[in-house]
């Protein structure tokens, strides 16, 4: 079944200046976001999933920042739009969630002006309705006090409660895609549970979009339908959720789902990964980026030149070193 596009990421490279010379930490990545859909991108910090969310929101310091490729909202390209083109966009038609509410909202601001600063921008409300909206929208992210809250400065709340403020921030001017990175990062698990079954209540009854930026698993099982694995800045595995759960391919998708704990074993080990993602100056530009992960899996086994395996329709897979790969044992 057709599926209308909302997003378009095409060629995204992301390169950071460092010492006169410009390193890509999104490299080459291409994905589609549908309407009314949970994006996931998921891996390990490092790999450059925050890099590519506040390329698509145009958010770099651009002064040793340098984006490249097209991001096609709506087929209207993001990376080539002027300054107030693209605040439109911001807040408007795309919302943010960051990881660190306390130090992505202004800690000056009550927290009811903040949320009215994005209806100044994007809708035509007038004082007394952008107040009232603003006290709807926390009482829809489940604030208990609303009218205390809309009076209070951000170190005033807790971290589940900064966590619900930002996101009637980001959703206030009703959005069609949101961006959500690492939302539930230094929250405890109870908080955590109810931080995303918002997200997804929200999402439900808006129609909108949703990429979730994640390095959890669990979170990506609970709410996405469809997920890209990303190592070393680039794509290595897309699938629809349940296809990736139940048929991993790439050698990295596979050691993260075995990295999991899991109840239905009773090993006591867990597999772990060698060695670290490479930073940006020691990253290989060519062959297999996690060959050097897997040293078991022999040279020859990668392509020089990897490219993507539909194995499945919709599901992508990066170099044929998924057909022969096994995990160590002992691992």
């Amino acid at each position: 079944m057709a599926q209308d596009v909302l997003l378009q990421v095409k060629d995204l490279r992301t390169s950071f200046r460092i010492e006169g010379e410009y390193y890509a930490a999104v490299d080459g990545v291409n994905l589609d976001i549908f309407k009314n859909e949970v994006f996931a991108l998921v891996g390990e910090s490092g790999c450059g999933k925050s890099a590519m969310a506040l390329s698509i929101t145009r958010l770099h310091n651009m002064n040793y920042t340098r984006c490249e490729g097209e991001v096609l909202y709506e087929g209207k390209n993001l990376l080539s739009m002027t300054l107030p083109e693209i605040n439109k966009i911001r807040g408007g038609h795309i919302g943010m969630i960051f990881q660190d509410p306390l130090t992505a909202m202004n800690p000056l601001m009550r927290i009811g002006a903040q949320i009215e600063e994005t209806l100044t921008y994007h809708s035509t409300l007038n004082k007394s309705e952008k107040k009232e909206r603003t006290l709807e929208l926390l009482d829809k992210v489940g604030m208990v006090n609303p009218a205390l809250t809309y009076e209070q400065f951000p170190h005033e709340l807790s971290g589940g409660m900064r966590q619900r403020a930002m996101i009637a921030t980001a959703i206030a001017a009703k959005p069609n895609l949101v961006i959500a990175d690492e939302p539930t990062t230094a929250l405890d698990v109870t908080i955590q549970a109810q931080i995303l079954d918002l997200l997804d209540e929200l999402r439900v009854n808006t129609g909108g979009s949703m990429l979730l930026i994640t390095h959890d698993l669990g979170v990506v099982a609970d709410i996405a339908d469809r997920v890209a694995v990303m190592y070393a800045g680039q794509i290595v595995e897309i699938a629809t959720v349940f296809e990736l759960f139940a048929n991993p391919l790439h050698p990295y998708t596979r050691s993260l789902l075995n990295s999991m704990p899991s109840a239905l074993t009773e090993e006591a080990r867990l597999h772990t990964i060698q060695g670290i993602v490479p930073s940006l100056q020691n990253l290989p530009r060519s062959g297999c980026r996690f060959a050097e992960r897997i040293p078991w899996h022999h040279a020859s086994l990668h392509e020089e030149d990897p490219q993507y395996h539909e194995v499945s329709p919709g599901h992508f897979v990066l170099c044929s070193c998924y057909k022969t790969f096994t995990l160590k044992a002992g691992a």
